[in-house]
């Protein structure tokens, strides 16, 4: 019997697909990387914008490449490629690729809609086991791990340099002493212990209470900072001349690395700002998609020297 076709149930909807498409700068038989494929959205779009150009498409989700890779290649045929891997390790998947160069990047470094719902422990509303791995087998360390052992200072500096959380001292002091009396093993828990101590009139803001300690543990579990840190210096090198990289972060931690390291680039004459400050969206796509609001994107062109 023949295997059952996957079929994906759901579709994350990319953000500043229009900005994408404008920085990228999409060229007929050119070839393009999408370090960061998710559900796809973003490959589909430049690979629509031309007839003839490819995309070469990367994750360390498997599940996210099991489920919307084949409708892919069923669409698009071979100008659409993937490889199971981590942009942080851009370099050796090339090499792999036998790919020297290609005319343009694109990195999302968002958290999709998908993994937030789908994946265990990515979710403030949702009551599931502690992990925040985006890839297993890329990490054994779960968000668990971190909360039941790390020490108080451990994680007070984790929840601040990571979540830039303002009541972490009060939070960091709540979770050991309660893994004292009982292990925090799922997310209903850990919300718990954060909503117990953080001000009501915290409370009063739009984001959860316990949204920036689960940013924090999720950045530390999956080396998000560390991978971003690696992937840009190989990405540029990789681009062809005249290639263009856009990125795409969604708080102030990833787009201060993009934004510092965009800027080495057009000050040592290597690459050409196309976006003087952050891009963000237009008033259209907030209203028709809301988890765009934090979305900021840059872009540089490779100058041929």
């Amino acid at each position: 019997m023949e295997q059952e076709e996957l079929q994906p149930t759901f579709f994350h909807k990319p953000v500043l697909v229009q900005e994408v498409l404008e920085y990228l700068n999409v060229q007929p038989g050119k070839l393009y990387l999408d370090a960061t494929f998710g559900s796809g959205g973003h490959s589909r779009a430049i690979l629509q914008a031309d007839p003839t150009c490819r995309v070469l498409a990367l994750d360390w989700d498997s599940v996210s490449l099991d489920t919307y890779a084949p409708l892919m290649q069923k669409d698009f045929g071979d100008r659409f490629g993937c490889v199971f891997g981590s942009f942080a390790h851009l370099y050796k998947i090339l090499k792999k690729e036998k790919i020297a160069h290609v005319d343009g990047i694109l990195a999302d470094f968002g958290t999709s809609q998908m993994q937030i719902l789908e994946r265990p422990g990515f979710s403030v509303h949702r009551d599931r086991a502690l992990d925040m791995r985006m890839s297993p087998q890329h990490y054994k360390t779960t968000a668990a791990d971190i909360v039941n052992h790390a020490s108080e200072e451990e994680l007070r500096e984790i929840f601040w340099r990571f979540g830039e959380e303002k009541y972490t001292r009060e939070i960091a002091r709540a979770i050991v002493q309660e893994r004292a009396k009982k292990k925090i093993y799922t997310t209903k828990e850990l919300v718990a212990v954060v909503d117990r101590v953080v001000p009501a009139a915290a409370k009063r803001h739009k984001i959860h209470p316990a949204t920036r300690i689960f940013q924090a543990l999720r950045i530390v579990i999956n080396q998000e900072l560390d991978n971003i840190h690696s992937f840009l210096p190989v990405a540029f090198n990789a681009l062809a001349p005249e290639g263009h990289m856009v990125c795409i972060s969604f708080h102030s931690l990833e787009d201060r690395l993009v934004k510092q390291f965009f800027r080495e680039q057009d000050a040592a004459g290597k690459g050409q700002l196309l976006t003087k400050k952050a891009v963000g969206p237009s008033l259209q796509e907030l209203e028709a998609n809301p988890a765009s609001r934090s979305a900021k994107l840059r872009a540089i062109r490779r100058i041929d020297v």
